[in-house]
């Protein structure tokens, strides 16, 4: 098969995939590009999830219920919000699970595709009170809303493909140069010139879509930024310059919180669950 046709080939298969993957994400309506099964995903977190349970040291007590309150009080929400709007839900097929691990070294928490949502002990030092946390869980599960680690997926098996078949019409230049310089050179170059700004977008987003659940949970999201600030002083002198980071700069991320916190109190109050 000659170059061209090749290419022509190529083309016709991504211009497929691009007018068949094009969604929106929840609210926002950012157009999304997704390839992945969701369900494979929410399949594979949840072997993950297992294994987390059996491997870490997991909390039982009170402080766990808090969660798991917070918890509902957001699924409902988000439920009812998108019923109301008249929209698909995006957690309908949802499995939502709740655990907190034991380690005050980490300050951090995350949620699976699927809802499955782990909280360490360590944030609780940064939360500060049910507020914090509830700001904290609603950036998680704003990312699993919003369907970012599909989005993520599919963008690298893209990027993996493109890669290959430039390298196979380079005649294998980029091999080359990786094998010369003794590092994925492209695969870099990827990461910092669309994989981190991408993923920076994705974390900006959640953090919006966070309050919006907040807010309609019935937490007072003015103690969002208060976390922020915390957690700024918590990683005094680690600061990453940000186009090497997935995350915003501290700075970045306050700025906007503080530009949408009342605007959301206003268009997104408390729900009522009917």
């Amino acid at each position: 098969m000659n170059r061209r046709k090749f290419l022509s080939y190529v083309g016709s298969g991504c211009c497929g995939l691009i007018l068949n993957s094009c969604a929106t994400a929840p609210i926002t309506d950012r157009r999304q590009f997704k390839i992945i099964p969701e369900a494979k995903l929410n399949a594979q977190a949840a072997q993950i999830y297992e294994k987390v349970k059996k491997n870490e040291k997991l909390i039982t007590d009170s402080k766990l219920d808090q969660i798991k309150e917070i918890g509902k009080k957001m699924e409902d929400s988000i439920s009812e919000y998108f019923y109301k709007a008249k929209l698909n839900d995006p957690t309908a097929n949802f499995d939502w699970e709740y655990i907190l691990i034991d380690n005050k070294k980490v300050r951090n928490a995350w949620c699976m595709p699927g809802g499955k949502i782990a909280v360490y002990s360590g944030i609780l030092e940064v939360t500060k009170n049910e507020n914090g946390l509830a700001a904290v869980m609603g950036h998680e599960i704003a990312h699993a809303v919003a369907k970012h680690s599909v989005e993520r997926a599919s963008r690298g098996a893209v990027l993996n493909v493109s890669t290959q078949v430039i390298d196979i019409l380079s005649g294998g230049k980029l091999s080359t140069v990786n094998r010369t310089t003794g590092m994925n050179t492209v695969g870099l170059i990827s990461q910092l010139g669309i994989m981190n700004p991408f993923n920076r977008k994705q974390e900006s987003e959640a953090d919006y879509l966070g309050m919006i659940f907040s807010s309609l949970s019935g937490f007072n999201i003015k103690e969002t930024v208060k976390i922020w600030e915390r957690m700024k002083e918590f990683n005094k002198g680690k600061k990453t310059p940000e186009f090497m980071s997935t995350h915003p700069s501290p700075d970045n991320r306050i700025k906007k919180i503080n530009e949408w916190t009342n605007e959301i109190i206003l268009k997104y109050p408390p729900i009522n669950i009917s």
